[in-house]
């Protein structure tokens, strides 16, 4: 259940007390499944598996929850290919072309047609919250479904003012000085992925894996003016991921030395092991963050 992605989002933390009610208030907002005549539906549903009940699994001073969802799918060719079959018989029968207005008609009466017979596709979303250091971090690199996901957060809870991450200096500056050799945070180092782009909107863009970041070709690509937008870094051997100028984490991977300790014990449940990889994951995350809001100057925001 490891997050594989991050999107940040800060809380001020005089919203622990009003995240005390967290779960009862997920629980009015469960995951009901999708209507026939809908198209999706979403609500919030047990981290822990199917067989469990609690909507928020706690530890420590972390809160982990998962949003799911209910979508049809039904490809707009199958519908299109429909309307036009329709429309073909019925200006053969009527002995004219059928206008803007009723062919949209048609096309929402075959949608009302397909919907019941629809294929339902579940989905969930992952988040952890952290309490003392205020913020959310949801297991998506898309920003559009981080923020449905808070957004779901704030309808549960009446008020939920988180924001998405502010740096007061520019990540690109940042992650081009830690490219160019200068000393990076302590814990970090360098791995082996990056991507340069030049200043200019459409200018050069330059992607690099299995890399060595301190080889003379990428000295070069920034002697020549590029700058850093994405860049591959280890904490501490404990995980690895890549983060861009927008402050997203992508390919978060934990390490063997993360996990050496969760494969010598033994766990007598699936609920078990779940709790252990939750502690120590959002553990590791608790340090990302702290590194993060250090290095990038992230600002609080207000009360």
């Amino acid at each position: 259940m490891f997050f594989r992605n991050l999107t940040f989002f800060r809380f001020p933390v005089s919203m622990k007390a009003a995240l005390a009610e967290l779960e009862a208030r997920l629980d009015e907002c469960r995951l009901k499944p999708v209507g026939q005549l809908e198209m999706s539906s979403r609500g919030f549903v047990a981290p822990m598996g199917r067989e469990a009940e609690a909507l928020v699994h706690g530890v420590g001073d972390c809160r982990w929850v998962t949003l799911g969802g209910e979508d049809k799918i039904l490809p707009a060719a199958v519908v299109n290919d429909m309307v036009a079959r329709r429309a073909e018989e019925m200006e053969e029968r009527d002995g004219s072309k059928l206008g803007g207005r009723a062919r949209k008609r048609l096309k929402d009466e075959i949608l009302h047609e397909l919907l019941p017979k629809a294929f339902v596709r579940p989905v969930r979303t992952n988040a952890t919250l952290d309490l003392e250091h205020g913020f959310i971090a949801v297991d998506s690199s898309s920003r559009k479904s981080a923020e449905n996901l808070v957004s779901e957060v704030r309808h549960a809870l009446g008020s939920f003012p988180a924001l998405p991450l502010n740096a007061e200096v520019a990540p690109r500056s940042i992650l081009t000085s830690w490219l160019a050799g200068e000393k990076l945070p302590e814990g970090l180092e360098l791995g082996e992925e990056c991507e340069l782009k030049d200043g200019l909107d459409k200018g050069a863009v330059v992607r690099c894996t299995r890399q060595e970041l301190d080889a003379d070709e990428i000295a070069k690509h920034l002697e020549a003016g590029k700058q850093c937008t994405k860049l591959a870094l280890v904490l501490e051997g404990q995980i690895s991921f890549v983060i861009g100028e927008d402050l997203i984490v992508r390919k978060l991977k934990f390490l063997d030395g993360a996990v050496e300790g969760l494969e010598g014990t033994d766990h007598d449940s699936v609920h078990a092991e779940l709790d252990a990889r939750y502690a120590l994951m959002s553990g590791e995350l608790k340090r990302l963050f702290v590194l993060l809001e250090k290095a990038f100057k992230l600002s609080r925001p207000e009360a």
